[in-house]
């Protein structure tokens, strides 16, 4: 297969190590019609095919997404809702889903390395990116440390990427890599 439709409006997007895809959508997709995208968050094989949802085991309904990542085989999803934003924890193997409160208001990107998790939060088209370092404390994320990062160039939407404990943000031309 040359192309397949996995939905409209999608906010974020990453693969996994097994090169399936993961998508997080704002309302256009969680509204429209794409009968695979109104759960908000979905899981696509490399042969276009829907091979996860998280089937109202979400807290609450998202209304969109803001970062994702992988930590080895799980995938990190960062999403918003009317009650507040949330990370949410998915084993592919087994579907089951882990969702906590996201201590960041308006995350953009994350990267975590069992109990500690990067998040970070940019100043749209300037070089300036928030970091927060945060751990996992009695089932909840806790900020830990906050610092402001210089990026050689402007950082601009989707500007991060979290692989394994590592967050890769883009400004500019360069790409710089931190480590939760």
């Amino acid at each position: 297969m040359s192309h397949f439709c996995i939905g409209d409006d999608i906010d974020y997007i990453i693969t996994d190590h097994n090169g399936d895809i993961w998508t997080s959508y704002g309302d256009e997709g969680i509204y429209g019609n794409h009968p695979e995208t109104i759960a908000g968050l979905a899981r696509w094989n490399t042969d276009g095919d829907h091979t996860w949802s998280p089937q109202g085991r979400l807290p609450v309904w998202p209304l969109g997404g803001s970062a994702a990542a992988t930590e080895g085989d799980v995938v990190w999803l960062a999403w918003y809702s009317h009650k507040g934003a949330f990370l949410s924890r998915v084993d592919p193997t087994t579907g089951d889903i882990t969702s906590y409160r996201n201590p960041l208001k308006d995350t953009d990107g994350i990267a975590v390395r069992g109990t500690r998790m990067l998040l970070t939060h940019r100043f749209h088209n300037r070089p300036d990116v928030e970091v927060s370092r945060a751990e996992l404390v009695n089932d909840a994320w806790v900020i830990t440390a906050q610092e402001k990062l210089h990026l050689p160039g402007p950082v601009v939407m989707r500007c991060a990427q979290g692989r394994d404990g590592s967050l890769w943000l883009r400004g500019g031309d360069t790409w710089t890599r931190i480590e939760a």
